[in-house]
C-alpha cells in the first residue's frame, strides 16, 4: 500500500512562507533613524528575518552591496545614489521611498541666520549632492543666490555657483558624519537629518533654518541590486516599510525631524 503524504492549506502556507525566507535578508543601515526603523519592522513583522548592518562614517553601503555583502541598503537619496551608479559603474533598484529627513542649518554662535556675521563660515557637506543640496537650502533661507536655473534634487551647483553673498560667508566643505563636531569651529554648519540626530539635536526644534518636506526630491530609499529587486524577502520589506505602522512609528518617535514619505504625498 502506497502511503500518501497530505498537506493541510495551512500547512502548505507555512512550508512556501518559510522556503521565501529561508535566508536572513542583510540591510546596511545608518543607525539613526534607520536601524531604528528597521528594528520597529523586526518587531512587527517577525517572520522576516532582518540582518541589520550598521554603517560607519567611511563605510559605502553601495559598495557592500555591489560585493554582494549585503542584500539591500536604506540611507540615501535618489540624487544621491544616481551620483554612486556613475561613480561606481554599476546598476542599483529602489524599491521603496521611506521617508524624508529634511536638511537643517545649525549653529552654536548665532539664534538666527539674520545675525550670522560678515565673514561668517558656514560648513556643508562635502560630497557632490548634499554640497549642492545645502547650497540651494542657504539660497531658500536668503543668505546667498545662486546663478543656476533649475532647482535642487534636479541641478547640481558648487559654489562656484554663488552669484550673490552679502554677507561674504565662507563655505567649508567637511565630510557629512563630522559636522557635528564641527559646530565648535565654525559660525554655522548644514547637517544631514540622520547625523543632527546621531549628535543630540532635534531637527524639527534645533535648525535656524530646515529644508521643507513639500514636494522634497531626497526621500530616503530601501536600495538593493536589480537581481534581488523582485526577491520576495526585498518585497516584503519594501511593504512593512511603506506600511501605516511605520509611519506611525516615524511620526511618534521623530517628533518632525523625519517625515513619513506618506505624509508628504499628502500634503
Amino acid at each position: 500500500m502506497i502511503k500518501k503524504t497530505v498537506f493541510t492549506l495551512a500547512g502548505l502556507s507555512l512550508l512556501v512562507a518559510q522556503s521565501l525566507y529561508a535566508a536572513p535578508l542583510r540591510v546596511a543601515a545608518d543607525p539613526v533613524p534607520h536601524a531604528e526603523i528597521l528594528e520597529y519592522v523586526k518587531k512587527i513583522d517577525p517572520k522576516l528575518d532582518l540582518n541589520i548592518v550598521e554603517l560607519n562614517g567611511g563605510v559605502n553601503a553601495n559598495e557592500l552591496l555591489s560585493a554582494g555583502d549585503v542584500d539591500a541598503n536604506y540611507f540615501q537619496h535618489l540624487p544621491y545614489l544616481k551620483d554612486q551608479e556613475k561613480a561606481l559603474g554599476k546598476t542599483f533598484s529602489v524599491v521603496a521611498s521611506v521617508h524624508i529627513e529634511p536638511l537643517g542649518i545649525y549653529s552654536r554662535k548665532v539664534k538666527s541666520l539674520q545675525a550670522l556675521p560678515q565673514g561668517a563660515t558656514i560648513a556643508v557637506p562635502n560630497n557632490t549632492t548634499n554640497l549642492s543640496r545645502a547650497l540651494w537650502l542657504l539660497q531658500q533661507k536668503g543668505v546667498i543666490k545662486l546663478n543656476a536655473q533649475g532647482e535642487a534634487g534636479s541641478t547640481l551647483v558648487t559654489p562656484k555657483d554663488i552669484s550673490d553673498n552679502p554677507k561674504k560667508i565662507r563655505i567649508i566643505e567637511i565630510e557629512s558624519p563630522q559636522l557635528p563636531r564641527s559646530l565648535d569651529d565654525v559660525d554655522a554648519a548644514i547637517i544631514n537629518g540622520n547625523y543632527a540626530l546621531e549628535a543630540g539635536l532635534t531637527p524639527a526644534k534645533d535648525a535656524l533654518g530646515l529644508e521643507s518636506a513639500e514636494h522634497n526630491p531626497y526621500a530616503n530609499l530601501l536600495v538593493t541590486t536589480p537581481e534581488l529587486a523582485k526577491d520576495p524577502r526585498v518585497l516584503q520589506l519594501a511593504k512593512d516599510l511603506t506600511s501605516p505602522q511605520v509611519a506611525e512609528f516615524i511620526r511618534k518617535n521623530y517628533n518632525g525631524s523625519v517625515i513619513p514619505v506618506a505624509d508628504e504625498k499628502h500634503d
